[in-house]
């Protein structure tokens, strides 16, 4: 039995400017890497990474901005944690899609850049606030 087709308005769920992005990273990617997806996304959110020149939090912060990821922010420091928020009216449109919507690849790239930033080795969990439109990454160290 062929799968159910979506219908084209399902486009209008996303932004204008990251509807091409959107349309790979949530209709045709979860097809092409299968049952692995949430972790070959981390795992080249953490590559991609690796591919940027990053000094410290502020470029994290403007990598995020500039791909259109959403605003992230620090929120809470501890002595092996941190704790970030990201928040944006993308991020409102995304959890609002009819989509799954995953952010598996933000938490890969902040988990890799956070390592770069403060040497040392990292992992990154995420937690989704449906209710406020917010992602909460938390970064544990792990040495």
């Amino acid at each position: 039995m062929p799968k159910s087709k979506l219908p084209i308005t399902l486009l209008d769920d996303f932004q204008p400017n990251s509807t091409g992005h959107d349309v790979l990273r949530y209709l045709v990617l979860p097809d092409l890497l299968g049952h692995s997806s949430d972790t070959l996304l981390y795992f080249s959110g953490r590559k991609l990474a690796r591919k940027i020149d990053i000094h410290d939090l502020n470029d994290i912060y403007y990598f995020f901005q500039k791909i259109s990821w959403g605003n992230l922010e620090l929120i809470k420091e501890k002595k092996n944690e941190l704790s970030f928020l990201l928040m944006s009216d993308e991020i409102v449109q995304r959890l609002k899609s009819s989509l799954f919507t995953e952010f598996n690849l933000e938490a890969g790239f902040l988990a890799e850049a956070i390592e770069i930033v403060f040497n040392r080795t990292c992992e990154c969990e995420i937690k989704i606030n449906e209710r406020l439109f917010q992602i909460n990454f938390k970064i544990i160290f792990t040495d």
